[in-house]
């Protein structure tokens, strides 16, 4: 919200300073984000009257005026704006004046001058040469009744402070320059000056037949007859100063004046030509299939959730958000009815992002507005129309249908005290609460507040002691260090930090990346095979529409980007939450019922293992025992299962689901290869999704002491049906009644004849394994050795149905 400061003054002005003042707001809660001057400064620029214009004598586009700029004789002053004419003010920059810097940053000087052989003593300004505006077109023309010869900056008001207020959803009842000076008198304790208009005696009977049929829409509806008017009426100059110095150019008369008192005092409304309304008014809800033409061109569908203004024929506006174009003020407009209503919060709210468009009366209205004003504010319109256009008003017609009920909220002082940090007694609380305006009750401890109407945000004890603390002053706080005990919590042996996995996965080759927990519907009923996924209920985008319930969409977008930009080799890693629908979690702290929220890791490779390299023929693809070598880096030295499974998401023959220590801790496998052409990636990517918690647990480790007698390594070929695999072999020889002497099991050699042969049938395969046998009391003998070896042996004939090869 913008306005200039001679406004706030007129209501509220303290003994403050600019600054002073803008600090005052800002601990108050009412955020200055930004001061600005009106205008830059610049000198000996004054009021001057061209007396004459005549053509140049050698430039066609030129005209030399005689100017007045009260100093009892004519300036001569050589000019090129297409309306220099006879009769007009405007401002006249002397010699030796210094006008606003241009782009290379310096101050402009007037200095004597000939054009084309003629004397030109100044110079007559436009609104972009004093930097007032970007309005190049031509001289910027003063009120007639401008005294010749004074200051243009005294004139135009120039030195005046722009102030730019951020404020919060609940300070509606800040949306107005009054609304300010409201909170700046109990800020300060400067008085407050209340607008007060006389009111309009009606001049004729007519009124506007007006029926309100939604109750739940609009609380109290006000509107006034009025016949006559001059719609061709010049806007005042300060009125149209003001309303550009808040942002707003000046429509005409009629539009001026409503928006000027929306600006001041919060109230919008809006003004209808009463000879384009058919029979009476209706405010209703919508209808499916109804149109309305609005004030900006746009034309809107309208249905059921969507609160109107009708007449007998047509919708003519939208609730408390805008106009239509067919009963909008024109140059032919002779009677008007002007409308002030009060438009419930919740049935406004989120109208406008509908049609993609916001407005200043919107904004307020889906705050809150005062609805004991709207007969106030018709007279004060009312009294600015006869001012500026004329006219005679009718009587007042005045529908009160449901006003917000206001329950009593109370405030405990110890309670207060508690919150706020510093000690508060009752009558300092209630000092605070009078200051603002609220009537107060107190009863001991206990305060009572009845919230005004224009109090939209005073509903609980807590938006009280808000209110004491702002006004008894942020700054007052006193500086208490906290008080807290200092409990060392080492870090379990037994976990390990989600910083070191991290290090370990950028150890890897591994880049993190970090990527939003809402996600595209399709992804979820895709990858992850979630038909029922947790939904928002305002998404941020259309594109993310529901919360995550696997990593593996967010790593392939980051994929797609990448590739987008050329990359050729992509690894990426993300720990995220994931949100499931489990009806076993209850509501606690840190849980939502009936959805469980765990943490993942989740990986993606995808191009060439490592990189460009002379060792390396070609350019080979990262393949699922890549991915299976980092996996159970991460969990080493714990030893991880894989067993072929499906995952939506991954290739059907090229998926693994692990397993650590028989528990299911998450699936790695190529991307299936429908998705790979869906997702249009030329080779198809290597990804893994984990538990993290099983993740970061770890082994505590166990100190044993160097060996002191040397292993045995035995070499031994078994041959085996080639659906064995090597997990299952290594479960056989591991599972064999050796003493306690093996200590390791490598296969080092698979051998598949390419035709029959001796000592292998067709569907054999020879797995060839190095035995590491050794005791920590003493050196094996040769017949510990063969006894552990053949105890291997018939293990595995008994479990595989497997025989020593020859």
């Amino acid at each position: 919200m913008q306005f200039p400061e001679s406004w706030l003054r007129e209501f509220c002005n303290p003994p403050l300073t600019t600054r002073e003042l803008a600090d005052t707001l800002t601990m108050g809660g009412l955020e200055v984000e930004e001061l600005r001057p009106v205008a830059p400064p610049f000198t000996q620029v004054v009021v001057g009257e061209i007396r004459e214009a005549s053509p140049h004598p050698d430039a066609d586009r030129l005209r030399v005026c005689q100017v007045d700029v009260g100093q009892g004789g004519l300036l001569q002053i050589v000019c090129g704006a297409p309306n220099a004419r006879a009769g007009i003010r405007v401002p006249c920059a002397l010699v030796g004046a210094e006008l606003p810097p241009g782009e290379d940053g310096k101050p402009f000087a007037i200095k004597l001058g000939k054009l084309r052989g003629v004397d030109s003593h100044g110079m007559l300004c436009s609104a972009r040469e004093l930097k007032l505006s970007d309005d190049h077109g031509g001289l910027l023309e003063l009120s007639i009744d401008a005294p010749v010869g004074a200051d243009v900056r005294q004139v135009l008001a120039l030195d005046d402070t722009l102030f730019t207020l951020k404020l919060t959803p609940n300070l509606a009842h800040a949306l107005s320059v009054y609304g300010v000076a409201r909170e700046l008198a109990a800020l300060t304790g400067a008085p407050l000056r209340e607008p007060s208009v006389a009111p309009v005696p009606p001049a004729h009977d007519q009124r506007l037949r007006v029926s309100v049929t939604a109750p739940d829409l609009c609380g109290r509806f006000s509107g006034r007859v009025v016949r006559g008017i001059d719609p061709k009426a010049r806007t005042p100059q300060w009125m149209v100063d003001r309303l550009a110095r808040c942002g707003q150019r000046s429509v005409s008369a009629l539009v001026d004046i409503s928006n000027y008192v929306m600006f001041e005092l919060g109230q919008p409304s809006h003004i209808f030509d009463l000879d384009k309304i058919h029979g009476e008014l209706e405010v209703r809800w919508g209808r499916a299939g109804e149109q309305l033409k609005l004030l900006n061109g746009n034309t809107v569908n309208v249905d059921e959730k969507v609160g109107v203004i009708a007449d007998n024929a047509q919708v003519e506006s939208l609730a408390g958000i805008m106009g239509g174009d067919w009963t909008a003020v024109s140059d032919d407009t002779r009677n008007v009815y002007i409308e002030a209503a009060f438009w419930h919060p919740l049935a406004v709210q989120g109208r406008s992002r509908r049609y993609n468009f916001s407005t200043d009366g919107g904004h307020r209205f889906e705050r809150g507005v005062d609805p004991s004003q709207t007969v106030a504010r018709i007279e004060h319109i009312t009294r600015l129309v006869q001012d500026i256009c004329g006219g005679q008003a009718g009587p007042i017609d005045d529908h009160v249908v449901a006003l917000p009920q206001r329950n009593p909220v109370t405030l405990r002082a110890a309670r207060a005290a508690k919150v706020i940090g510093m000690p508060l007694t009752p009558s300092q609380c209630q000092q605070a609460l009078s200051r603002l305006g609220l009537e107060v009750v107190v009863d001991g401890d206990l305060l009572t507040v009845n919230p005004p109407p224009h109090r939209f945000d005073l509903s609980i004890e807590e938006d009280l002691i808000e209110e004491v603390a702002r006004i008894v002053g942020y700054e007052k706080l006193p500086t208490t260090p906290p008080l807290a005990p200092v409990v060392a919590r080492p870090v379990s042996e037994s976990r390990r930090s989600r910083f070191a996995l991290r290090r370990l996965l950028a150890a890897l080759g591994y880049q993190e990346t970090i990527n939003f927990s809402f996600v595209e519907e399709t992804w979820e009923r895709e990858l992850a095979g979630n038909a029922d996924p947790v939904r928002l209920l305002n998404p941020i985008a259309s594109t993310m529409g529901v919360m995550r319930s696997s990593l593996m969409g967010s790593l392939l977008q980051v994929l797609r980007h990448n590739l987008d930009r050329r990359a050729d080799r992509v690894r990426v890693f993300e720990l995220g939450r994931v949100f499931v629908r489990d009806g076993a979690v209850v509501t606690t702290d840190s849980t939502v019922r009936g959805i469980r929220q765990p943490m993942q890791v989740g990986g993606l490779a995808y191009g060439s293992p490592d990189g460009l390299q002379w060792a390396r023929k070609g350019q080979p693809q990262v393949d699922f025992f890549d991915l299976k070598g980092d996996i159970e880096s991460l969990l080493s030295p714990r030893h991880c299962e894989f067993r072929a499974a499906t995952h939506p998401a991954l290739h059907p023959g090229r998926c693994a689901e692990v397993f650590l220590q028989g528990q299911s801790i998450g699936f790695v496998g190529e991307l299936h290869p429908r998705w790979r052409q869906q997702w249009e990636l030329p080779a198809a990517p290597m990804l893994f999704e984990l538990d993290l918690d099983a993740v970061l647990a770890r082994q505590q480790p166990a100190f044993e002491p160097v060996p002191r007698f040397q292993p045995a390594e035995r070499d031994i070929a078994v041959i085996v049906a080639e659906s064995v695999t090597h997990d299952a072999l290594v479960a056989a020889v591991r599972a064999a009644d050796t003493g306690g002497l093996l200590r390791d099991a490598t296969l080092f050699d698979v051998y598949r004849p390419q035709q029959a042969s001796a000592g292998l049938a067709p569907g054999e395969k020879s797995l060839a394994i190095r035995l590491t046998l050794a005791s920590a009391l003493t050196t094996l003998t040769e017949e510990q050795i063969d006894g552990a070896v053949q105890a291997i042996v018939a293990r595995i004939s008994t479990d595989l149905k497997g025989r020593l090869r020859a």
